[in-house]
C-alpha cells in the first residue's frame, strides 16, 4: 500500500477538468486508489466521487493506492497534480 497527502495548488481544485484527467491518468493503471478530503473517502478511478469532495485550491487530498502497480500509479498522480493538472 502506497499513501501520499498532496495539496491542490492549481485554481479549480478537483472539480470538471482536473477530475477528468485524474482520472484518466489513475485509469491507467491496475492498483485501486483510495482518495480523502474532508474525512471522506471515494474510488479514485470515480469522476463523479472525486468531484463529490469538493476539494477546493489550497486543500489537502490524500491518496491511497493498492496493488502491483501503486508506486508507479502514486508517482504518475502526484506528478499531475503538482504540474497544476497540466498534461502533456
Amino acid at each position: 500500500m502506497e499513501k501520499l497527502t498532496l495539496k491542490l495548488n492549481n485554481p479549480e481544485g478537483l472539480h470538471a477538468r482536473p477530475a477528468a484527467i485524474f482520472v484518466q491518468v489513475a485509469s491507467r493503471f491496475s492498483s485501486e486508489l483510495q482518495i480523502e478530503a474532508h474525512g471522506v473517502s471515494v474510488n479514485g478511478k470515480s469522476i463523479i466521487g472525486i468531484m463529490s469532495l469538493g476539494a477546493f485550491h489550497g486543500e489537502e487530498i490524500t491518496l491511497t493506492a493498492t496493488g502491483q502497480d501503486e508506486n508507479l500509479m502514486i508517482k504518475a498522480l502526484q506528478q499531475l497534480v503538482e504540474s497544476e493538472f497540466k498534461t502533456v
